[in-house]
């Protein structure tokens, strides 16, 4: 049996060919299997062949940008991704993480930062981080039902795909159900990446999937100059 099957498989999306290659043999060096890809729809070919854990993609890439391809994928397929963004643009890190990208990079910046964020997704995607306090196992609201164990949101007993940073945040809200929990809370839940700017765009994402009208949520409650809380309404 091939002992590199049981390493996380990388997906590098770069135009960069020598940022590529450096990013390609650092990880391999530290317990990753890497793939490289140099635009948008030579990683197509390679999610189509191939199961990645984790995408490293570029924002600016010659055709189609790493924006535009996260969100396109997004639409079908929940692989954690790990966006590098240009060090000053907040802009791109917003859209981003609107898009559904689990974390942000600025270039330049070290290898082992990238590899600290990669260990960091990969550690949410397979436990979750969660408060202190333990979660129960199905928090109900409306006609949604998370599943905190399994990381499962259901609405009318059909799934409802989340990312990585979305199953964070209601894990957090089904660990104390009707609580008030700050920014600063969710920020510690969801990953030190996250700021609580952030937070703010994460939780109207995740009001699109689990409000009937997210404009004016039920269950996913702003509470002025503290926080959110999620309630049964």
């Amino acid at each position: 049996m091939d002992a590199s099957a049981d390493k996380p498989h990388i997906l590098i999306v770069d135009d960069d060919t020598r940022l590529r290659e450096l990013l390609k043999s650092f990880l391999s060096r530290n317990g990753f299997r890497v793939t490289a890809a140099g635009h948008a729809a030579e990683a197509r070919q390679r999610l189509a062949a191939l199961d990645f854990d984790l995408i490293v993609l570029d924002v600016m890439m010659p055709g189609e940008t790493g924006l535009a391809f996260a969100a396109q994928l997004r639409r079908t397929d929940n692989v954690p991704i790990l966006m590098l963004t240009a060090m000053g643009d907040t802009k791109d890190r917003i859209a981003g993480l609107e898009t559904g990208v689990d974390d942000y990079l600025g270039k330049p910046f070290e290898p082992r930062e990238l590899l600290l964020r990669i260990q960091s997704v990969l550690r949410r995607g397979r436990t979750g981080a969660t408060p202190s306090a333990e979660p129960q196992r199905l928090a109900t609201f409306g006609p949604n039902q998370f599943d905190a164990e399994l990381g499962e949101l259901t609405q009318k007993g059909k799934r409802v795909a989340l990312t990585d940073a979305e199953v964070a945040l209601l894990r957090a809200f089904a660990a104390r159900m009707g609580e008030v929990l700050s920014r600063e809370t969710l920020c510690k839940s969801v990953g030190s990446a996250i700021n609580e700017r952030a937070i703010d765009v994460q939780v109207t994402r995740l009001r699109r999937k689990i409000e009937p009208d997210p404009s004016f949520p039920r269950y996913l409650r702003t509470v002025r100059g503290q926080g959110y809380r999620l309630v049964d309404a």
